[in-house]
């Protein structure tokens, strides 16, 4: 009998396609370990605008699909750039979504980040995850400056080998500190 793989859900702050958090989040999923599965979401974008009037039966489809996606996950990356001191608006209306649903609570979540700076973004977003009641693991952290770098020099970037050993390291922390979920797939 084989053991299943670890899935983990990665959901970037970051809408756009070339962005910095987005080339770490892939880099992630491709240098993800043996038995460790890395999927990026791709419903931030789509999600509506919270609103607590269109909870329970009337959540709207988007909701309902990220929240499967996390429901299923063993566990969750989350990365995001700063934007004017704070969580980008997309991943907080997301978190949002999720406060009063069931599928976040006690959910591993590994924060990376791809800049040197951005601080306060880290700091907000770490309080409204333990608000929400994930499992962050602080232990996990990985922070790989990316910022004001072309694309070509961060693609260099992430394909050194010190860059690579330390998200594989990072990983193997985080794989080793996540359940594999008994949710039927």
């Amino acid at each position: 009998m084989s053991v299943p793989a670890k899935r983990l859900y990665a959901l970037c702050g970051s809408l756009r396609t070339r962005s910095t958090n987005r080339a770490l989040l892939e880099t992630i999923r491709r240098l993800a370990p043996h038995g460790v599965e890395v999927e990026i979401s791709g419903l931030i974008g789509v999600l509506p605008i919270f609103n607590p009037d269109l909870e329970g039966d009337l959540t709207p489809e988007p909701v309902l699909a990220i929240a499967r996606e996390i429901a299923t996950a063993d566990g969750l990356i989350v990365s995001a750039p700063e934007y004017a001191h704070g969580i980008p608006g997309g991943l907080k209306n997301a978190l949002d979504w999720l406060v009063s649903r069931f599928e976040i609570p006690g959910k591993p979540v590994m924060l990376v980040h791809a800049s040197h700076r951005g601080d306060f973004a880290l700091e907000a977003l770490t309080e409204v995850l333990k608000t929400i009641g994930t499992d962050l693991r602080p232990e996990t952290f990985l922070r790989v400056p990316l910022l004001g770098k072309s694309e070509d020099e961060v693609g260099a970037i992430l394909r050194r080998q010190e860059t690579e050993d330390a998200i594989r390291a990072a990983l193997v922390r985080f794989a080793g500190v996540v359940p594999v979920q008994p949710v039927s797939r």
